[in-house]
C-alpha cells in the first residue's frame, strides 16, 4: 500500500539512517544500566524520569506496532493523507519501541534492588501516569464505537510526545539541585542525541524522495520526538560538560557525600517546575 521510492539512493539512505537511529537509541539504554550495576546504586538517577519514560515508550510501541502491522489503520492513514504517501513507520521503529520498553523495565527493576538514598517516585508522577492511561482507555471505547483507529493511535502518539516533553524535567531539576550529573549517564545522552538527529534526517530523506512534507505532519509524533529529545540532550550535555563537570565533582566529594546529596523527593521538584 502507498507510494514507492523514486530514488534508490534515497531509499538506501533512509534505511541506513533508520538503523543508525535504531542502534543509537537502543544502545543508549545500556550505559545507564551498566553504570547502575557497577555502582550498585541509582543515586543521581531520577525515578520520575523512569516512570514517565516507561509510559512514553509503551505509548510509542502501541502507535508504531499498530500503524506498521494493521492494514485497516494503514488504509485510514492513506485515505486521510493520500494514497501516494508512504506509511511513515518503518520496522526499525517497531523494533526500537519493543527494546525500549524492555530496557526501561529493567532499569526500573534496578531502582528496587540498588542503593537509592532518600529518593522515591513522586505522587505527582504516579498521578500523571494514572490519568494518562485512564484517558487512553476512554479513547479506546470511543474508537471501538466509531472504528476510528487512526484517531486512536494518534492519541497514543500524542501521549508519547507529551511524555517526552515532561519526562526529562525531573532529571534536569535534580541535576540542578545537586549541582552534579553524577549517577546519570552522559553516554545515554550522547547516543540519544545521535539517534534523534539521524531519525530526523531519515524523515527528511523520505520527504525529499516523495517531494512532500506530509511525512512530517502526518507523523507529528515522530517529528516532535526528535526535536524535543535533541533539545533536552543538549541541555544535559551543557549541564554535564559546562555547569557541573564530573571530574571536579568526584575530586571534591566522597561516596558518602554523593549519597547524602541526592535530590529531594521528586514531588518537590515537579512542584517547582
Amino acid at each position: 500500500m502507498g507510494a514507492s521510492w523514486n530514488s534508490i539512493a534515497l531509499k538506501i539512505t533512509y534505511q541506513i539512517l533508520g538503523w543508525v537511529a535504531f542502534v543509537s537509541w537502543s544502545i543508549s539504554f545500556y550505559p545507564q544500566v551498566i553504570l547502575n550495576f557497577r555502582r550498585k546504586s541509582v543515586v543521581g538517577l531520577n525515578f520520575d524520569f523512569l516512570v514517565l519514560n516507561l509510559t512514553k515508550h509503551s505509548s510509542y510501541l502501541i502507535y508504531n506496532a499498530a500503524l506498521y502491522f494493521s492494514s485497516a489503520i494503514q488504509k485510514q492513514y492513506l485515505d486521510k493523507y493520500g494514497h501516494k504517501q508512504m506509511i511513515p513507520v518503518a520496522v526499525n521503529d517497531v523494533a526500537f519501541s519493543i527494546h525500549a520498553v524492555l530496557l526501561t523495565a529493567i532499569t526500573l527493576f534496578q531502582i528496587a534492588i540498588y542503593e537509592r538514598g532518600r529518593q522515591k517516585v513522586s505522587k505527582i508522577a504516579i498521578a500523571i501516569v494514572c490519568i494518562v492511561w485512564v484517558a487512553a482507555a476512554a479513547c479506546l471505547f470511543v474508537a471501538l464505537h466509531h472504528h476510528s483507529w487512526l484517531w486512536l493511535i494518534s492519541v497514543f502518539s500524542s501521549i508519547q510526545v507529551c511524555m517526552t516533553g515532561i519526562k526529562y524535567i525531573p532529571q534536569a531539576i535534580m541535576n540542578f539541585m545537586r549541582k552534579s550529573t553524577d549517577g546519570f549517564s552522559i553516554g545515554n545522552i550522547l547516543l540519544d542525541f545521535l539517534g534523534g538527529v539521524t531519525n530526523y534526517a531519515q524523515m527528511a530523506a523520505q520527504s525529499i524522495d516523495q517531494h512532500s512534507w506530509v511525512n512530517f505532519y502526518g507523523n507529528i509524533g515522530k517529528t516532535l520526538l526528535s526535536l524535543v529529545s535533541i533539545f533536552f540532550d543538549l541541555l544535559f550535555m551543557f549541564q554535564h560538560y559546562i555547569l557541573y563537570p564530573a571530574k571536579k565533582k568526584k575530586e571534591n566529594a566522597s561516596p558518602e557525600t554523593e549519597r547524602d546529596s541526592a535530590a529531594e523527593p521528586p514531588s518537590s521538584q515537579l512542584q517547582n517546575v
